[in-house]
């Protein structure tokens, strides 16, 4: 028996592209070790090294987004430095994921494929809660298994 890991994500507006801003995928904190180690693992000598990842949906469907260190910064070339899956607007578009919802992101050792799914607030009890009024604070990735 293979021990399943899952991360989830209370997705922001920005994050299902409902700010029409211009955002480069969703952020993987530098501080995710265990997060950064669940995703395939990416060569900080390169240059924005990447990696397409797989995921099935909860209705099968495959889906291919890219996994992305942005570097530049290492290299002298720019000011990024951060993690990203990007490719991911037009499948939440697609599906109809809002602000507050819980993307969730799994996989067994022995599985090929990465396993994604969209939760409401509800159903995902170790989401973060966004508030809708005062200030935004973001809210990052919880670990759930």
């Amino acid at each position: 028996m293979s021990l399943r890991q899952a991360f989830q994500k209370t997705l922001s507006a920005n994050d299902v592209g409902a700010t029409d801003g211009h955002q480069g995928g969703i952020l993987i904190p530098k501080s995710q070790k265990a997060l950064l180690d669940f995703l395939p693992p990416l060569d900080p000598e390169q240059s924005n090294p990447d990696a397409w990842i797989e995921c099935i949906d909860e209705d099968g469907e495959i889906h291919r987004f890219r996994y992305v260190y942005y570097n530049k910064k290492l290299h002298g070339l720019g000011t990024r430095n951060e993690y990203r899956i990007t490719h991911m607007t037009g499948y939440l578009g697609r599906i109809g994921a809002k602000a507050g919802d819980v993307l969730e992101i799994s996989r067994a050792a022995k599985d090929v494929h990465y396993s994604l799914r969209i939760l409401p607030p509800s159903k995902a009890p170790n989401a973060s809660p966004i508030q809708s009024n005062g200030p935004i604070k973001l809210k990052g990735w919880n670990r759930v298994h």
